[in-house]
């Protein structure tokens, strides 16, 4: 038989999700663009959505081949209400994992998620 197989059943350890690594990507990226700025409604959704593509690029370029990545971001105003939150996911526990981090100023607060599941 020529060649190796191009399947991989799991990650190299260096090659695998790792959550410390992804959430300083998610802190780095938002405390940058979002300290100091003040909530406005008009906004909001092409900046989660531009800070979603930042982080998810971020994430890639960390080196974690064969991850699938899902990158979800919630923008609020601040006006000293709860929020509540949850999310479920079917994946095996050894190779996938995610990543999550809270900014919050006295205008808005940002939540966000990002998932990594292996590719088999």
């Amino acid at each position: 038989m020529e060649g190796s197989d191009t399947y991989l059943i799991r990650p190299n350890h260096q090659y695998k999700f790792k959550s410390a690594i992804v959430k300083e990507c998610i802190r780095e990226i938002v405390r940058e663009r979002l300290s100091g700025m003040l909530y406005d409604s008009e906004e909001v959704s092409e900046l989660s959505r531009s800070l979603a593509d930042d982080i998810k690029d971020k994430v890639k370029n960390a080196g974690f081949d064969r991850y699938k990545l899902v990158v979800q971001v919630v923008i609020g105003e601040q006006r000293g209400q709860g929020v509540k939150m949850s999310s479920r996911c079917l994946w095996d526990a050894d190779t996938d994992n995610y990543a999550e981090d809270v900014f919050m100023n006295d205008s808005l607060f940002c939540v966000v998620a990002v998932f990594g599941s292996y590719y088999y």
